[in-house]
């Protein structure tokens, strides 16, 4: 059993995180809280490395910033440090050197931040090195089948994942999946999972594990709602608190969500949190009411999910082009190739898998979507007959 960070940081000025064998990191001097922040963005990873850790991630008391320069809102850099720089409740810097990424890097940040910035983006990349892609997916074994799916943001990709959790599925990861270049091998990065309102419906169990003041603060959001669609029919509509409730609305929907643990939803289906992925679903979102499954070349898979990789990555190349502005000498050649090398290794990765193109409504039903996919996810590992592969995601 992994020792928690507070029961480690007793003994030890570090704690590691050992990724899989493929990208290892290491917090040096974490107060309990900072390394509570690390672990709600990397899961049950922490184990010794008995290797030089790829990321070291150095929390200090203050990091001095002598005759800092701004980039904009978010960025500054001094005579040789680049800071992004954080605002809220508390004012926070972090120190990237954008060069080192890809080799062994350091941050350094001030102790106190809710989450280490751009954290997961440097992993990512330094696992491209070891010749692994981070795909924006979710992955689950089912049936005793590898199944990743992936897909734009906001695509179905963690409505898949809850889908066949209620069915007996294996989690493997959410949000972001390590997938070796040789195709074998999918890791998962154990994430905590956003459920809003309307998933919880299809998970009764799940949500009886919510407290009691999220349960509430749902309930609540939803009275309201519904009284101002009521209101806005008739005369009351036009009356200044009703206006004002309407214009609200949009903010007090975006509650309606929590985040858990995977082993919440999960329980003991957490395995390893690996597995050899041989079904490959890419998730569309469409207007019609139907949920349908068509045979699709998984070459066509991985030209558009290269072009999704970039953009989960637009946040991160924000702050590298910004860094390459204050030290345009410091440029990293890495960095500047690793959209050709994602997709040369997402290529490899997906040649010859099976390949299904999903799409369907949003909101989904979460049985219906299961009962649509859950054919292709047994079985032979052959495409259907009667399927016929298609590189439109146009109307079927």
């Amino acid at each position: 059993m992994l020792e928690t960070g507070s029961e480690s940081l007793g003994r030890q000025n570090h704690l590691d995180y050992d990724v899989h064998g493929l990208v290892g990191i290491r917090l040096v001097d974490p107060s309990p809280t900072d390394a509570a922040a690390v672990a709600r963005q990397l899961g049950p990873l922490e184990s010794p490395l008995s290797r030089k850790p790829d990321i070291v991630v150095r929390f200090v008391k203050h990091l001095p910033t002598a005759r800092l320069r701004y980039l904009g809102l978010k960025d500054g850099f001094t005579d040789d440090g680049f800071f992004i720089l954080q605002s809220g409740k508390k004012e926070s810097k972090v120190r990237i050197a954008f060069d080192q990424i890809g080799g062994q890097c350091e941050i350094v940040c001030q102790s106190g931040l809710r989450s280490v910035p751009l954290l997961m983006a440097i992993l990512n990349l330094t696992a491209l090195k070891k010749d692994c892609v981070a795909l924006h997916a979710s992955a689950f074994v089912y049936e005793g089948k590898g199944i990743l799916v992936t897909g734009w943001a906001k695509g179905g990709k963690t409505e898949s994942l809850l889908a066949f959790a209620s069915q007996g599925a294996k989690y493997v990861g959410d949000e972001w999946i390590l997938l070796r270049g040789d195709g074998n091998r999918m890791y998962g990065i154990p994430e905590n999972i956003r459920l809003w309102n309307w998933h919880l419906e299809y998970l009764p169990e799940v949500r009886r594990q919510i407290g009691t003041e999220e349960r509430a603060l749902f309930r609540l959001i939803e009275s309201l709602d519904g009284m101002q669609r009521l209101m806005v029919k008739g005369r009351l509509g036009n009356m200044v608190p009703v206006k004002f409730l309407r214009q609200a609305m949009p903010a007090l929907r975006r509650q309606l969500n929590v985040t858990l643990e995977p082993r919440t939803i999960f329980g003991a289906g957490l395995g390893s949190l690996t597995a050899r992925p041989e079904r490959v679903f890419l998730l569309v979102s469409h207007e019609d009411s139907r949920i349908s499954v068509q045979a699709t070349d998984p070459l066509e898979i991985a030209r558009r999910m290269a072009s999704s990789i970039q953009y989960e990555q637009i946040p991160f190349l924000e702050h590298y082009l910004a860094f390459k502005f204050a030290f345009p000498q410091r440029r990293n050649a890495f960095i500047e190739r690793a959209a050709e090398l994602q997709y040369s290794i997402l290529r490899r990765a997906l040649a010859g898998k099976l390949g299904y193109c999903v799409r369907h409504p949003y909101p989904v039903s979460l049985p219906e979507l299961y009962n649509a996919m859950r054919p292709y996810c047994e079985g032979s590992d052959r495409i259907p007959a009667l399927e016929q592969p298609h590189t439109s995601l146009g109307p079927s």
